[in-house]
């Protein structure tokens, strides 16, 4: 296990910062996932970690010892990490058993040794039976197992994942999320995970950082950031969420898109806001504080994906699935609010909605 320390890294190409004082640490046995779209840094992150990438300025230490920084630079060979990439770049003329041997064989480790290693590590990811197959031979997901036995077989300090999952389908997908982490778990090692995807680092991660423009916008757990972001970009990011415009007076926001219609609210915030509620945190009750039309209904089994206009405002409203057998299109509705995360109306979601498009 390693932890990792990163103080104030900011790296440039040219006149294009990627990423700004990005500081960080790292403990021992955590699962860390550093997550944000396209372009925002991340996997610029992950290089200079593993070595691929020097810092414009900060520095980085593993373990304790200074690996990038000022004049010092310690190659990706000698920092004791283990890298999975996006691709699963496993050798097509070797079978399974060479591929995950390779990274021990030239360092010329015993033949008894390698044997022993890779025998483990395939028990680990479950790939012992196809030892002997090559990897045209073998599924999508069976390729990148060998691909993380290849970065486990030599007992790296920390591991790299890099998007992963991204090339597997949906299904796949999901059942490698809780294999890497039942691994993780088992062996106790330290993992920085890159991905775009959500719910990835909602499944997978102890803590999430969430990336912006090359800035963290917010650290936490998955539960802290979910319930309670640090601004309109997180809350947006990371779940299903709506953002309604509303004016905070008098123990309540009221809504004039949606009529006049009100919400209690008991924070602090005053005049003009913008108020941003998750579709699961609406319900459908007799006893309300909106009502409106149901205008449609998605059926996906587990739950009902709904849509009701209340006044000039469509809302989105997932309930369970049963619903579906006791509402209809057209029937009036009242909703109740389980939980309301409320915003200072400064031109931030503006913003976020002229950049997404």
């Amino acid at each position: 296990m390693a932890t990792v320390t990163i103080q104030k890294v900011t790296k440039a190409f040219g006149d294009n910062v990627v990423l700004r004082e990005f500081s960080a640490a790292f403990q021992d046995g955590e699962f860390i996932t550093l997550l944000g779209p396209s372009g925002c840094g991340k996997t610029t992150m992950l290089r200079m970690i593993a070595g691929f990438e020097k810092p414009t300025s900060g520095e980085i230490h593993i373990d304790g010892q200074l690996v990038s920084g000022g004049r010092t630079f310690v190659p990706p060979e000698k920092r004791g990490v283990g890298m999975v990439f996006q691709s699963y770049a496993v050798w097509p003329h070797m079978d399974v058993f060479d591929n995950v041997a390779y990274p021990l064989s030239i360092r010329h480790t015993p033949k008894s040794e390698i044997k022993a290693s890779v025998e483990k590590v395939l028990s680990i990811v479950h790939l012992s039976q196809y030892a002997e197959r090559f990897p045209n031979q073998l599924s999508g997901g069976q390729q990148q197992r060998v691909a993380l036995a290849r970065a486990l077989v030599a007992e790296p300090k920390l591991l790299l994942l890099d998007e992963p999952l991204s090339n597997l389908d949906a299904k796949l997908r999901e059942s490698m999320r809780f294999e890497i982490k039942e691994i993780q778990k088992k062996l106790g090692i330290n993992v920085v995970y890159v991905t775009h995807d959500q719910t990835e680092a909602m499944a997978m991660s102890d803590r999430i950082f969430l990336i912006n423009r090359g800035v963290v916008q917010q650290c936490g757990t998955p539960q802290e950031i979910y319930n309670s972001p640090a601004n309109q970009f997180v809350a947006d990011f990371l779940g299903k969420v709506d953002f309604f415009k509303g004016e905070a007076q008098n123990g309540r926001i009221i809504f004039p898109a949606m009529g006049g219609q009100s919400i209690p609210y008991s924070g602090g915030r005053r005049g003009r806001v913008d108020a941003a509620i998750r579709p699961e945190n609406f319900y459908f009750t007799e006893d309300g504080v909106l009502t409106g039309t149901l205008e449609t209904q998605y059926y996906l089994g587990d739950v009902d994906d709904c849509r009701v206009r209340v006044g000039d405002t469509l809302v989105r409203v997932i309930a369970n699935g049963y619903v579906h057998r006791t509402l209809r299109e057209g029937q009036q509705v009242c909703l109740g609010v389980r939980d309301m995360m409320v915003f200072p109306d400064d031109g931030l979601l503006e913003q976020m909605l002229e950049i997404s498009t």
